[in-house]
């Protein structure tokens, strides 16, 4: 990989530019999925090839070839270099990239259990045992469940001298139960909606127990059906960890992406209202009580890593403190534009993309004092809300509405009845000014989505969210029907 890399880089260097890095990636996936206790569907695949991307008079240029030969990086070099040539004739403004640290070193995911080495039987036969005992609950019309692993195997070089290797392991897995009854359809999941996330190893997936959460799963998505219909109004929402990381992944997360700041993302993943002129005024995004960081070091995050795909350090960055907006994820080409310099979450989806800015690992730290069942607790009047069930934002994720699997009721302290098709909506700094509560350490959980989609042509991200739960007050509560 080193002499693909080495001669990309000379080729390209040689004819004319300035800077240049490589990519070159394997990848392997595995999936399987079931439907109602039995196997769906197991895929497997892997797939190599590298990417070049290179500056030339003030202009990016990239192509990438999953032909791994010295010939072929020759060719793929000089293809940068001529798409840059031809990028530069209608620039508007010259690229000016941040400096850092030349980059070096190897990173790999701490696994206990390889995923990929697990026999794929003993693998099926852990998701069909916990799919096959939430459709064994009277009323649940059919289950579905999966399991996914993903690993990466990344070598990135550049013409500063940087050379870095890593290998990163990530799995997910979840249990899903459905209730239907006549036109109405409800569902329950764990760990969550979209699956639980870790890097790791098959550890992760024992951790989560799918089993021992399955019949419950399948119960509350009966129960769902006769439960009355959550009531409008005005009212106080405790956030559980497994709604509030979607929350804080759409509002919070997409808003401080510096790319959809300056507009380059605007066709496809909209603006952002968190303009330049909030960063220097201080802007107050929360309560004081919400402290948001982009950690890509964090363990277990889905967008933890050594470097990112422009060999700058994992690092962790303040995007929200007590309140105060103080950061953006950034790029080493749009952090100077604000005075900052990158905050390392520059990916890309494969060898054939070339990176944006990503989120890392966006994390809602928590607030040492009071556990999530202690602030249920402190709740008199409110409504607790668990796994995202649909949501929508507008493009400078400003008016949202996330519609919620689950409702409790809190009465004096307690969590009672339940409530189905519950939506609550808000414009976000109020939403997020309006915390007057957040869990310790102790409700702290890593989730994260394998995803997250943005860019033209369309990419997807593998992103974290370490968060507690969390109390809002005074939010709009409304009523759907699915």
């Amino acid at each position: 990989m080193k002499d693909l890399a080495d001669r990309a880089l000379d080729t390209a260097a040689q004819l004319g530019a300035t800077y240049a890095d490589v990519r070159v990636i394997r990848r392997r996936d595995e999936s399987i999925s079931v439907k109602s206790g039995r196997v769906e569907g197991v895929a497997m695949g892997e797939s190599d090839g590298f990417g070049v991307r290179v500056l030339v008079d003030g202009a990016w240029g990239f192509a990438a070839s999953d032909t791994l030969e010295l010939d072929e990086a020759d060719r793929i070099g000089a293809l940068a270099v001529r798409i840059a040539k031809a990028s530069a004739t209608a620039l508007r403004n010259r690229v000016t990239l941040d400096a850092r640290p030349v980059a070096t070193g190897t990173f790999e995911t701490p696994v206990v259990e390889d995923p990929f080495k697990i026999p794929l039987e003993a693998k099926i036969s852990d998701l069909v045992a916990a799919d096959r005992a939430a459709g064994r609950v009277k009323g649940v019309s059919f289950t579905e469940s999966m399991y996914a692993a993903h690993r990466e195997w990344k070598t990135f070089a550049a013409t500063d001298g940087s050379f870095t290797e890593q290998m990163i392991t990530q799995v997910g897995a979840a249990v899903e139960a459905n209730a239907i009854e006549r036109d109405e359809h409800q569902r329950r999941s764990y760990p969550d909606s979209g699956g639980g996330y870790q890097a790791g190893g098959y550890e992760y997936v024992r951790s989560l127990d799918l089993l021992g959460h399955a019949e419950e799963v399948g119960e509350e998505a009966v129960a769902l059906l006769t439960a009355p219909q959550c009531p409008p109004g005005n009212r106080t929402l405790v956030l559980d960890p497994s709604m509030l990381y979607l929350q804080l992944h759409e509002s919070c997360g997409h808003p401080t992406e510096l790319d959809r700041v300056f507009g380059t993302e605007a066709s496809y993943a909209g603006t952002s209202f968190l303009t330049p002129d909030k960063l220097a005024e201080g802007f107050m995004y929360g309560s004081e009580l919400v402290t948001i960081v982009a950690d890509a070091t964090a363990a277990g995050g889905l967008g933890t890593f050594g470097w990112d795909d422009e060999g700058v350090a994992a690092q962790a960055v303040p995007l929200i403190q007590n309140g105060k907006f103080v950061g953006y994820q950034s790029s080493r080409e749009t952090a100077p534009r604000v005075g900052r310099q990158s905050s390392g979450g520059m990916r890309a989806d494969g060898w054939n993309r070339i990176p944006l800015i990503r989120m890392t690992n966006v994390n809602m730290l928590p607030v040492p004092g009071m556990s999530l069942d202690e602030i249920v607790a402190d709740t008199d009047d409110g409504l607790y809300l668990a796994n995202n069930r649909s949501w929508s934002i507008d493009d400078r994720r400003l008016n949202f509405q996330f519609a919620t699997e689950v409702a409790y009721e809190i009465k004096g302290g307690v969590k009672g009845r339940l409530f189905k098709n519950c939506t609550y909506t808000g414009i976000t700094y109020e939403f997020w000014r309006s915390c007057d509560a957040v869990g310790d350490a102790r409700s702290f959980v890593m989730l994260g989505t394998p995803n997250c989609g943005k860019g033209e042509p369309s990419q997807s991200a593998r992103v974290g969210h370490a968060v507690p739960g969390a109390r809002f007050r005074n939010v709009q509560v409304g009523v759907g029907k699915w």
